[in-house]
C-alpha cells in the first residue's frame, strides 16, 4: 500500500479555502470587515511569495472563532461549504483520489489551512486522515488561537514524520500533490512528486527535477 498525499488548497480545490474563509467571515459579519479583508489578503499575498508568518496568520484566520461553540462554528462552516467550497470542487481531483483509491493506496490530505476549515472539507472528498494547522479548544469553544506545530512548508515534514510514527505505512512509493513552493520540502521527500496547476516558483523547478506537472482544472 502506497502513501498518496494530497495538498488541498489550490490542488484538490480551485481555490483557497482560508482565503476563503476569511471573505466568509465579512460576508457573515462576524469581524470588522474592511480591516479584516485588507489583512486577508496581505496574508494571501505573503504566502504566495513565501513569505508568510504563518503564526500571525493562524491567529488571524481563527479570530472569527473565538469564543463560538463548537454548534455555532459548525453551522457557519456547513454554510460556508454551500457557498464558498462548493464552487471550488474540481472533478478531475475526485477522479484523480479514485485512482489512488482503485490502486489500493492509503491517502491523506495535508493542509496549511487549519482543522476547523479543513476537516468537513476532507470528508466530504472520503478521505479520513487530515494533517492540518491544530486549533485550541477549551471548555467546547474555540478560543481562536492554533495550537501545535503548524503543517507550513517544512512544518508539513516534520507532522507527516509524527504521523507516521503511529501508521504502519512508509514513504516508500509515497505521492505527493501540490500546486505551491511553499510545499518543496515535502515534494524533495517522497518517491513520486507532482506540480498540480504548480505557482510559477514549483513550475521552474519541476521542470529542472523532472517531476510530472498536470492540471485538474482542464
Amino acid at each position: 500500500m502506497a502513501l498518496a498525499i494530497f495538498d488541498l488548497d489550490n490542488t484538490l480545490l480551485g481555490g483557497d479555502s482560508d482565503h476563503a474563509w476569511g471573505e466568509f467571515a465579512c460576508d457573515l459579519g462576524i469581524v470588522d470587515a474592511l480591516s479584516f479583508r485588507v489583512a486577508n489578503d496581505n496574508f494571501y499575498r505573503d504566502y504566495q511569495v513565501g513569505k508568510l508568518d504563518i503564526q500571525a496568520y493562524l491567529r488571524h484566520a481563527l479570530s472569527p472563532l473565538a469564543g463560538v461553540d463548537l454548534a455555532t462554528a459548525a453551522d457557519w462552516h456547513q454554510r460556508f461549504m454551500q457557498e464558498k467550497i462548493q464552487p471550488m470542487l474540481l472533478p478531475r481531483a475526485q477522479e484523480l483520489l479514485q485512482l489512488h483509491r482503485d490502486r489500493g493506496d492509503h491517502l491523506l490530505i495535508i493542509t496549511a489551512t487549519n482543522r476547523f476549515i479543513t476537516e468537513p472539507i476532507a470528508r466530504s472528498m472520503g478521505i479520513n486522515d487530515l494533517i492540518a494547522c491544530d486549533v485550541e479548544i477549551i471548555d467546547g469553544r474555540y478560543t481562536g488561537q492554533p495550537c501545535g506545530i503548524p503543517s507550513y512548508a517544512e512544518g508539513k515534514v516534520q507532522r507527516l514524520q509524527l504521523w507516521l510514527q503511529h501508521k504502519p505505512l512508509t514513504l516508500q512509493d509515497s505521492w505527493f500533490y501540490s500546486d505551491s513552493h511553499n510545499d518543496i520540502p515535502l515534494l524533495e521527500l517522497v518517491d513520486n512528486a507532482v506540480a498540480v496547476d504548480p505557482d510559477t516558483a514549483l513550475e521552474v523547478l519541476a521542470k529542472e527535477r523532472g517531476w510530472p506537472v498536470m492540471s485538474l482544472r482542464d
